[in-house]
């Protein structure tokens, strides 16, 4: 168990790292934990890295909003986002027995590809901060995109990260620091749910997640700190190759089923 510990904690900061830029730990966090806990059922595997997750999303958000080059939030729109987002992220996950959850997969591919597409086609896309919404009508964006990410967070999560960011830039006008910054803020109110659920029905194993969450917390804060000092354009150039990831992962568990 030493051995694969040490490796799932590796992989954690791995994880941290990325995440803490542009989303899409859970491509490196959970297909590790998959392997490396042989025998472990899949909901306890999943409750053992939300607390992992949340800790390193956490440490993340506290980098982009300390220091000389602290991400100046949108606190009233952001955080109403993410008040529903962590609300629907609890009836999503409430509506997974009721609803297939398979036939999500080739919606959210064909989004991550038109996301790719737009972002490769728009080269200024999200190298500027112009926020073009304001009062009501930033209030109200906030609260429908969160109700709709949170909703798919709950109910099937892979993308969450790559899809915030998008939303925030697209949407909102942000550029990909800001974008990072405001969807940790989101991400932070969806694993605070999922995780309460984990560990209400004591599906956590903590010999194994806190371990994990010191290193997520330590990539996490490294990740950050690289993306403030690198700037928008390495931002923008990992979240394709991220986007580009996910497309190939559910393209692969789309057409080969």
């Amino acid at each position: 168990m030493t051995a694969s510990l040490l490796l799932l904690a590796l992989f954690a900061f791995l994880a941290g790292f990325i995440d803490a830029m542009v989303g899409g730990g859970g491509l490196i966090q959970l297909p590790a934990m998959l392997v490396l806990l042989p025998g472990v059922p899949v909901a306890t595997v999943l409750g053992t890295g939300k607390l992992s997750s949340i800790a390193g999303t956490a440490a993340a958000l506290r980098r982009y909003l300390s220091g000389p080059t602290a991400v100046p939030l949108r606190w009233r729109s952001v955080g109403l986002m993410a008040v529903a987002a962590g609300a629907f992220a609890l009836l999503g996950a409430r509506a997974v027995s009721g609803l297939n959850k398979e036939l999500v997969k080739p919606l959210v591919l064909a989004l991550l590809v038109l996301m790719a597409i737009y972002t490769l086609w728009r080269k200024d896309f999200g190298s500027l901060h112009a926020p073009r919404l304001h009062g009501r009508r930033e209030l109200l964006a906030g609260l429908l995109l969160g109700a709709a990410l949170g909703f798919y967070d709950g109910f099937f999560g892979p993308g969450m990260g790559s899809l915030l960011l998008f939303a925030f830039v697209g949407v909102f006008g942000y550029d990909f620091i800001a974008a990072s910054a405001s969807a940790k803020l989101v991400n932070v109110a969806t694993n605070l749910v999922g995780l309460a659920y984990f560990v209400a029905t004591d599906q956590v194993l903590y010999h194994v997640a806190l371990p994990m969450a010191v290193c997520n917390v330590l990539g996490s804060t490294l990740g950050a700190r690289m993306a403030l000092r690198r700037g928008t354009g390495f931002v923008r150039v990992l979240f394709l190759v991220i986007v580009g990831a996910f497309i190939l992962k559910l393209g692969w568990e789309t057409f080969s089923q």
